[in-house]
């Protein structure tokens, strides 16, 4: 971790390499998740990383996987991002936490937050997490939205590898975040989005309304 008081890296790690299987049952030919337009028509992939890079999230790492190619694309030129194929995407969300944390174990990261391309979040938002962390550096910080637990979850740097043994047996982030109840906090936000996540196409149109 970082010694310098006055200075904090906060990663985040964006997972993008999902099949959207769920969003495409009743249309084959939806593209994936990330390639959703969003707010101003942009890629959901892209809104996501300018919104992290908004709040102050540095480095970025996206994950990819299914679409590998065209969610590459997608991804915005104006923000640095470290972006790297998962070749076991297809194995469970598990194995593109992994991918995307093991670069950032390399850097002196105090804390990193864990986000699914499926969960669009304003930088407001986002922001009020880093913030929130930087203020007495929890263990976990959670966002809530009227009295009910949302993500995404921003993690203290010293937890990075006790992440990297996440699997899908032991249930990944969540098992992690059982682990450390007592040590998280929960930040009570007013985004409406903070309980949402893009399951199916139902979720991605009330999303569009809410935003």
């Amino acid at each position: 971790m970082t010694t310098d008081p006055n200075h904090r890296t906060i990663a985040a790690v964006l997972l993008g390499a999902g099949e959207s299987t769920r969003m495409r049952e009743g249309d084959p030919e939806l593209p994936s998740k990330a390639l959703l337009p969003w707010k101003g028509g942009e890629p959901l992939i892209a809104y996501q990383v300018h919104a992290l890079h908004e709040a102050g999230y540095d480095p970025i790492v996206v994950v990819l996987g299914h679409e590998a190619e065209a969610v590459a694309a997608a991804l915005p030129e104006d923000v640095e991002v470290n972006a790297l194929y998962n070749p076991r995407y297809e194995q469970g969300r598990t194995w593109s936490i992994m991918a995307g944390l093991l670069p950032i174990a390399s850097y002196e990261t105090d804390a990193v937050l864990i986000i699914s391309v499926d969960q669009p979040r304003s930088a407001a938002m986002l922001r009020a997490l880093r913030e929130r962390w930087m203020d007495g550096e929890p263990f976990i910080v959670v966002p809530s939205l009227n009295g009910k637990a949302g993500h995404p979850p921003l993690f203290d740097g010293t937890l990075i590898p006790e992440l990297l043994q996440t699997n899908e047996q032991t249930q990944g982030l969540r098992q992690v975040m059982l682990n450390f109840a007592d040590k998280r906090v929960f930040l009570d936000v007013d985004d409406p989005l903070t309980l949402t996540n893009l399951n199916t196409h139902e979720d991605y149109e009330a999303a569009l309304r809410l935003a």
